[in-house]
């Protein structure tokens, strides 16, 4: 499970970091980690102010406006 988990956060970083394109597997993985993150909140409410870094947030809401449009 531990390999899957990095896979998602290295497709995340390999587009921040401009090594690969922000494509759908980039989508795909933020929102596997914004369900994970999710899940840690709700176990360990200490943890609910956790966010992701503005780069991950931006390309979330490029996402979002993609599917919309």
């Amino acid at each position: 499970m531990l390999t899957m988990e990095q896979d998602h956060c290295k497709i995340v970083l390999d587009s921040i970091t401009g090594n690969s394109t922000t494509d759908e597997q980039t989508f795909t993985s933020i929102n596997v980690l914004a369900e994970r993150l999710d899940n840690v909140r709700k176990v360990h409410r200490s943890l609910i102010d956790v966010e992701f870094s503005p780069y991950v947030q931006a390309m979330a809401e490029q996402e979002m406006k993609l599917a919309i449009s």
